[in-house]
């Protein structure tokens, strides 16, 4: 295809992007309203520089957006794609949040789901055309050799779909979630497991968040018949994976990486102590009360897979089992809103807000409210909960990273102890000086909350600078670049190459 777009060198395509747009009420035209996001991706893509010839290729997810895109409105860099808003929620809700994520997470009950009809079908279909559009405008934008750098499990099939547009192009995939086991993979009807993989094998090099995740991708490809043979590293795990697709060309080699995306420190550490996270720990400080009184502190988006009713569970356990605890800690439990749209969230949120009750109704006193519960997010009072952390509560069943516990060392005031689950992905860079649970175990849980509570703060102090220095290993801008020059240093394989 004729490509006459930007010539953009270096692509980046997430789902959401750097900026949305709402319609300003109070503007008598209709004017519109940028609101400019952050995050690792935007941290990362300016650390290139302005004259990298860079472009941002997301989609218009609201109103604003959308309308945005018909005024012909938008940010130099980015490129925002009017995918009908039908299509997207088949693809977001449908596909990538109600199956892909279930599935690499672990989360259905198998004895009533999943279960792939025909309305799966239709909606894998709008998958199909929200990835195409994507594709589509990638080979369009990228200026000749580009590289081109695809976000998440939302664009699975964006690689295989731009390699056969644009062989010329040098294509990277970044997994920001856990990626399913063979035997859970599994569940997923054998034609869409063989896309899936396709799809991701289109790129040149694929990164994972840890060498788990990387793993079980690997198991995957092996247990899925496209007749790929693997290029074995020192670890025994595959380092790449080649094979004949259905393009033309000698064959197709798919590196394999890992980059364990870290806590942005310098922005974390000036962002907590400007004046809006000051006045937030006053007020949190009145809410907690009490001379002296400790503070578990948790900080989540209301996910499934986040485990909050079971971090209740425990801290409820924790006060049966060492009442001297009661009105000398405060659980504050932040759990923000995350894809209400979906009933199976509206309904775990309403757990959530049923267990906090019912602690505060068993346990509380009138000078004493066990669970501050908060549901409404706020960066800055998250921020200034840190600060007060005593003990920060981390128990995913699953997550691919888990910033979270990497954040909360970074700003502690006085050290904090973190009750960290094996099942996170920053387990396996902060075990070591973490307090590791198992998820589904409440007692150890409630056990482990003892412990970070009762730890001398010495060791709590060396503990937590131990735990910073490793969570910032790899900053959100260094991250990116690593993985933009381990893909630019990737040489095509030649018709005579040995597999």
């Amino acid at each position: 295809m004729a490509f006459t777009g930007s010539g953009a060198q270096v692509l980046v395509a997430s789902n959401r992007g750097p900026v949305s747009y709402e319609v300003n009420p109070d503007s008598p035209d209709g004017s519109l309203r940028a609101k400019r996001g952050g995050g690792g991706l935007v941290s990362g893509l300016s650390a290139i520089g302005p004259d990298a010839g860079a472009l941002w290729v997301c989609a218009a997810l609201s109103d604003g957006d959308r309308e945005a895109v018909r005024r012909g409105v938008g940010e130099e860099g980015v490129r925002m794609l009017p995918i009908p808003a039908d299509v997207h929620a088949d693809a977001y809700n449908g596909i990538a949040n109600s199956v892909l994520w279930f599935v690499h997470h672990l989360l259905y009950q198998t004895p009533l789901e999943p279960v792939f009809d025909a309305e799966f079908r239709r909606q894998w279909a709008s998958y199909e055309t929200y990835n195409r559009a994507f594709a589509e405008a990638l080979a369009e934008e990228a200026g000749q050799g580009a590289a081109v750098l695809v976000q998440d499990y939302h664009l699975c099939l964006v690689p295989g779909m731009l390699r056969a547009l644009r062989p010329d192009l040098r294509i990277g995939h970044f997994s920001h979630t856990p990626w399913a086991p063979p035997d859970y993979f599994g569940l997923l009807p054998e034609d869409i497991r063989k896309q899936l993989i396709l799809g991701m094998l289109g790129a040149d090099r694929l990164g994972f968040l840890t060498h788990r995740w990387l793993g079980a991708f690997s198991a995957c490809v092996e247990a899925t018949d496209l007749d790929a043979s693997p290029r074995m590293a020192l670890s025994g795990v595959p380092e790449s994976f080649q094979y004949v697709p259905n393009w033309n060309g000698p064959g197709h080699r798919t590196w394999l990486g890992v980059h364990g995306l870290g806590a942005d420190a310098d922005f974390l550490r000036e962002r907590s102590h400007r004046p809006d996270v000051e006045e937030r720990m006053a007020s949190l400080r009145e809410e907690i009360g009490g001379e002296g009184r400790k503070t578990i502190v948790r900080v989540d988006r209301t996910e499934l897979s986040k485990n909050i009713v079971r971090g209740l569970l425990a801290y409820r356990q924790l006060l049966d089992d060492h009442p001297e605890w009661r009105e000398r800690v405060v659980h504050v439990a932040f759990a923000y809103p995350s894809r209400q749209d979906l009933a199976v969230y509206r309904d775990y949120m309403a757990e959530v807000q049923r267990v906090a009750d019912e602690i505060n109704e068993s346990y509380g006193t009138p000078g004493w409210t066990p669970v501050l519960l908060h549901l409404k997010d706020d960066f800055a009072r998250s921020l200034a909960a840190y600060r007060l952390a005593d003990v920060a509560l981390v128990n995913p069943i699953r997550d691919g990273m888990n910033l979270v516990a990497k954040e909360i060392p970074v700003v502690s005031d006085e050290g904090c102890a973190l009750v960290l689950s094996r099942e996170a992905g920053a387990y396996w860079e902060l075990k070591e000086d973490s307090l590791v649970v198992n998820p589904y175990d409440v007692m150890e849980t409630a056990r482990a909350l003892h412990e970070g509570l009762t730890m001398k703060p010495e060791e709590r102090a060396e503990r937590t600078e131990k735990l910073a220095a490793a969570a910032t290993a790899l900053p959100p801008a260094q991250w990116f670049l690593n993985q933009l020059t381990a893909l630019r240093e990737i040489e095509p394989i030649q018709p005579d190459q040995p597999s």
